[in-house]
């Protein structure tokens, strides 16, 4: 019996290197992404080049794994960027360009490898969104809602597929030790700004909870459940108790209350 194909939209490093390779080992054919594979010749699996906001590498990314093998059974659409910044202070341009990688590039990836899919009968896509799409975080409010976007866009498509047997649903990490915080647009925190103290405190705080995150292992473990679960959920979680429960204090707290804890929490 053939291994499962499973591709990984930036799969290059963090989190995305950490679940290829952990698949790899349980069996899996593995194919990862990256804008500039290269950049990757040590890659313990094929690194396949795509940039999701360019629709034409999407295309030619699924062709050439297709070339390669006969089907693509997972798709996690991994690849995603950080932003931070006052809203108020962030390029219009940014904000877009944001969109286009966390939002409209998953939906692209998606549509692309959907044909395949609904010849095969069955596939499984995973959006990798994060927790902090569950709310509003103060100076990462465009990171928060591109992927509460991607959490809703996917309840919508499971419904539109269950007749294909093509199942879907997220998976929200917290803070993972990665490089995310390096790959962030960071609005500047400029010397005339009216939120000059708040957000580049904020700045410093944020950075610190990812550089004393979890192990992203942990994160590709959590992928290998939902891979061999046979009716995967909708929405699952992934991080530090404070940081899931977070999402159960927003359903029960009355929202001034809620605003307030989170607004402690940055020191705001």
């Amino acid at each position: 019996m053939a291994s499962r194909v499973v591709l990984i939209t930036g799969g290059s490093s963090g989190i995305g290197k950490s679940i290829g390779e952990f698949l790899q080992t349980k069996g899996y054919t593995v194919f990862g992404t990256s804008r500039n594979p290269d950049n990757y010749p040590d890659s313990k699996f094929p690194i396949i080049a795509l940039d999701v906001t360019l629709p034409e590498t999407i295309d030619t990314c699924i062709k050439e794994v297709l070339s390669k093998v006969s089907t693509i059974d997972v798709l996690i659409n991994n690849a995603g960027a950080g932003i931070t910044g006052p809203i108020e202070e962030i390029p219009e341009t940014e904000i877009k360009r944001n969109f286009e990688t966390n939002l409209f590039g998953p939906i692209n990836v998606i549509k692309a490898v959907l044909p395949t899919m609904r010849q095969q009968k069955s596939g499984l896509v995973i959006n990798i969104t994060s927790i902090a799409g569950y709310m509003g975080l103060p100076y990462r409010g465009i990171y928060s809602a591109s992927k509460g976007a991607l959490e809703l866009i996917t309840e919508a498509f499971r419904m539109e597929l269950k007749a294909f047997n093509i199942e879907m649903c997220n998976l929200a990490p917290g803070d993972f030790a990665t490089n995310i915080a390096s790959g962030r647009y960071h609005a500047p925190v400029l010397e005339d700004s009216p939120y000059k103290t708040s957000y580049g405190a904020t700045l410093k705080t944020m950075d610190t909870h990812v550089d004393s995150g979890g192990d992203p292992n942990k994160v590709a473990e959590d992928i290998l459940k939902i891979i061999t679960t046979q009716k995967p959920k909708i929405h699952y979680k992934t991080g530090a108790f404070m940081q899931k429960f977070s999402i159960v204090l927003k359903r029960i707290l009355p929202d001034k209350v809620y605003e307030k804890l989170l607004m402690n929490h940055y020191n705001l």
